[in-house]
């Protein structure tokens, strides 16, 4: 059995003149792993997606995706891969059968397949019987589950979703959500980025990235338990503004963010913060109601691995 990665990145680095996309990030994948980027705008997710899909060539560092070299046979790579883009990338003015046809001839699927692949595409997609209409007119899940069903209609062992389901109702994001899962399942190696925090949760794993470098890699429940250091309190406490500001200013708090109409506060240790915090903003003249301590969040994540990088 064959159990080298399906992708090996080693000390990427992209740099566009004087600017450094990407710092010296290095992770790999298995197969039917569906791995998570989640990073700020501007991170790097979209650069190191493309040069994975051999779009891009890296200016240092390597990178092996099913077995090829990005740098050297970008070809190769892209005959083994799936990409859909964060733009969408069908053409409106052609039926959704003919874009799969279309896209069959991009990624060579020989013709002897190429109408039981199309089949599968519309049932996937939900387009059985709608799919001689144009894709312009067709709602914005219906059309994600189709780019889907072009990129994979090659049946790649790699696929890679460069934001997939952004501006998409939260129903067809979980329906697509489940077509990435049934793809791992059969063994194919999933590359998501996201900016939704529930989606990471459907993740295997996770890598977070920030200013091009990777500043945490692993499961959703590995984050959420190394992420805050300290512990987590949230805090119900009225008017919000003048609430925060004194927060920032509490004895024993590192940090506090609004979440809804409370506060997650970090504090040095949760039994001091506890028994004194009540007290203390009650003394500044603010309402407050329940205080308790919390498990993270994977948005308490990011706020401490990114937010607080940047302060």
């Amino acid at each position: 059995m064959n159990d080298a990665p399906a992708v090996l990145v080693e000390g990427l680095v992209k740099r566009f003149g004087t600017f450094t996309a990407v710092d010296g990030v290095g992770f790999s994948a298995q197969r039917g792993e569906v791995l998570g980027f989640l990073g700020p705008n501007g991170a790097g997710k979209s650069t190191i997606i493309r040069i994975l899909c051999g779009l891009l060539r890296p200016t240092a560092g390597r990178a092996l995706v099913a077995g090829f070299d990005v740098a050297r046979d970008p070809e190769a790579v892209r005959a083994h891969i799936g990409y859909m883009s964060q733009r969408f990338s069908l053409y409106d003015d052609l039926t959704a059968v003919e874009n799969l046809r279309f896209f069959g001839g991009l990624y060579r699927v020989p013709a002897e397949m190429l109408a039981e692949r199309i089949a599968w595409a519309v049932e996937m997609a939900g387009l059985a019987g709608r799919e001689t209409e144009l894709v312009a007119t067709l709602a914005g899940g219906w059309k994600q589950r189709l780019a889907l069903g072009c990129a994979v209609l090659h049946r790649p062992p790699i696929v890679f979703l460069d934001e997939p389901t952004s501006g998409v109702d939260p129903v067809s994001r979980r329906q697509f959500w489940q077509l990435i899962h049934h793809m791992a399942e059969s063994g194919v190696t999933v590359f998501v980025s996201t900016h939704y925090m529930d989606e990471a949760e459907y993740c295997h794993r996770l890598a977070l990235i920030d200013g091009g470098r990777l500043v945490a890699l692993g499961t959703p429940a590995e984050l959420k338990r190394g992420s805050i250091a300290g512990a987590l309190l949230r805090v119900e406490c009225q008017p919000l503004g003048e609430a925060l500001a004194a927060l920032a200013r509490a004895p024993g708090v590192l940090e506090a963010a609004v979440f809804g109409d409370a506060f997650h506060v970090t504090v040095s240790s949760a039994a001091p913060a506890l028994r004194d915090l009540p007290g203390w903003l009650a003394a500044q003249g603010l309402r407050c109601g329940s205080i308790a301590e919390i498990p993270p969040s994977l948005e308490d994540v990011f706020v401490a691995r990114v937010g607080g990088a940047r302060a």
